[in-house]
């Protein structure tokens, strides 16, 4: 039987320049669809697993348009809501060499910000679920994305779902009265297993700490449910090369992955949500060291394809992570 993963976040239109214009010459667009959690159910859906992705869309061919690209991947979307609303969109230039990429936001009150938290059946939703995965970014969009954020993270923990979270803290979201300090640690408290680097742990966990093995200690005192606490390390070169690793704590030692060398990036958004995935796909299936080594694989793989989504096989993962044919012409 196929494991079951639930995803909640919005998804927006992406549109980006061809190639590397720039935002004041290009007289074109690339369409896509993109957003951190469906990104994940993407991933996971594409490598053979049971993920269903929440949210709400627009009632018109925008939001229709947008579910075709999750059927594309295999993702469920039976759960998803339609509304009256405008779609989130945010806009892409893609940098080169030291020029560094931009992107543009235009997300407020969007229909998935105006959602009734009422219209989810949770318990139904998680039924057969192992996994249930949120980001930081659906409590910061308003409060009725946080009540309903509030509501699955009450429903998954009542009915024994593991839950990840990558907490990422988005500071220009966060425009509804609340701060993330008000939000947060009741989302992440019984979290089995979250995405944080030391800016993360500050603003959402109120953990001040220079050096990382500390800020997962504390962490775990606040969190006893947390299992495991992961974060990547990005050596930034320029726009177009990147070096990437990834550590996990495993409540006793802080395991570290080897690490890559990523030249002529094509696209590196959604590489974090390819590790996400791959941490999660790794952890069920695998020992969690080489969990660790296959979550950044698939993110070191997405930086070579256009657009939000992971298009790689489990394979290929697996054949980056064992050093087989990279880079070879495969016939």
């Amino acid at each position: 039987m196929k494991k079951k993963i639930v995803t909640l976040g919005e998804i927006m239109l992406r549109l980006s320049t061809p190639g590397n214009e720039r935002f004041i010459k290009t007289q074109s667009y690339e369409v896509n669809y993109g957003g951190a959690e469906a990104n994940v159910a993407t991933s996971l859906a594409y490598w053979g697993c049971h993920a269903a992705h929440v949210t709400v869309f627009p009632d018109h061919e925008i939001g229709r348009a947008a579910v075709s690209t999750l059927n594309f991947a295999g993702v469920d979307t039976s759960y998803i809501q339609y509304q009256e609303g405008r779609m989130g969109v945010y806009f892409v230039e893609n940098g080169a060499m030291q020029r560094a990429s931009k992107i543009i936001y235009d997300r407020f009150d969007s229909a998935f910000a105006n959602l009734n938290p009422d219209d989810f059946n949770w318990d139904k939703i998680f039924e057969g679920a192992e996994w249930f995965h949120w980001t930081g970014i659906t409590p910061a969009i308003s409060q009725a994305a946080a009540d309903l954020c509030k509501a699955a993270v009450e429903a998954a923990s009542r009915l024994g779902v593991k839950i990840s979270a990558d907490i990422n803290y988005r500071r220009n979201l966060w425009q509804y009265g609340k701060g993330p300090l008000d939000i947060m640690p009741e989302l992440i408290a019984p979290s089995h297993l979250i995405i944080a680097g030391l800016t993360d742990f500050e603003n959402c966990m109120d953990i001040k700490e220079s050096d990382y093995l500390q800020a997962c200690a504390k962490a775990k005192e606040k969190c006893p449910s947390l299992k495991y606490i992961s974060t990547t390390n990005r050596n930034s070169i320029s726009a177009s090369e990147n070096g990437l690793s990834g550590i996990l704590w495993n409540g006793k030692e802080l395991l570290q992955s080897k690490s890559y060398d990523m030249t002529h990036i094509v696209d590196r958004i959604g590489g974090g949500d390819a590790y996400m995935a791959g941490l999660i796909y790794g952890l069920l299936h695998e020992e969690e060291h080489y969990a660790l080594e296959f979550a950044v694989a698939a993110s070191v793989l997405k930086h070579s394809i256009p657009g939000d989504a992971n298009y790689v096989s489990v394979d290929e993962v697996h054949q980056l992570v064992e050093g087989k044919n990279v880079g070879k012409l495969l016939r």
